[in-house]
């Protein structure tokens, strides 16, 4: 498994052990079920972004520390010049860059995401408290609203309740990235 997926593993567990929480206690925080939490911090399989988002609100840290390890700290502005945000590979389908990942106490939290194209990928659904906005820049994308399927293509946007499953898939032999905004 992605070296990054294993770091990501490791801050779980760290956070977890410094504030002495059980997985079971985590686990129910987070929906599933205790073997999946142990699963998550073992480092052996992907971590949706959907709990990472359950944990950084439980824990109340910000997301894109629990994804990249660095913690915030600009309160007047942060600046992420092309293609320098901390980005993480999470499956090999998906590529996530910090866009404001210095900026502390924010509201949302910004990424580029890179969907890569995979004629065999079954769309996985994940869901995750509060809002989420979609800007597609490149590609055509098939997002998957708890079984309604729309396409997106370049210049189309999105606003959702993320609390609803969705999940997405690269079509016509491309990558497609997008700006998500989640909320």
């Amino acid at each position: 498994m992605n070296q990054q997926i294993k770091q990501i593993a490791e801050r779980l567990k760290g956070l977890r052990d410094a504030l002495d929480i059980s997985t079971e206690d985590i686990a129910k925080v987070c929906e599933i079920t205790n073997d999946e939490y142990i699963d998550a911090e073992s480092g052996e399989k992907d971590i949706p972004v959907s709990l990472l988002q359950k944990i950084s609100q439980y824990y109340n840290v910000e997301l894109s520390t629990l994804m990249f390890g660095n913690e915030a700290y600009m309160s007047s502005y942060y600046l992420t010049r092309a293609g320098s945000g901390p980005a993480v590979e999470r499956r090999k389908a998906y590529k996530y860059q910090s866009l404001a990942a210095g900026f502390k106490n924010r509201e949302f939290t910004p990424f580029k995401v890179t969907v890569s194209y995979d004629a065999e990928k079954l769309i996985t659904l994940n869901s995750h408290n509060g809002q989420e906005f979609n800007y597609i820049l490149e590609g055509k994308l098939l997002l998957n609203l708890n079984g309604k399927e729309i396409i997106l293509h370049p210049g189309d946007s999105i606003y959702f309740d993320s609390n609803i499953p969705h999940g997405m898939k690269a079509l016509d032999g491309e990558n497609v990235k997008f700006l998500a905004i989640i909320i």
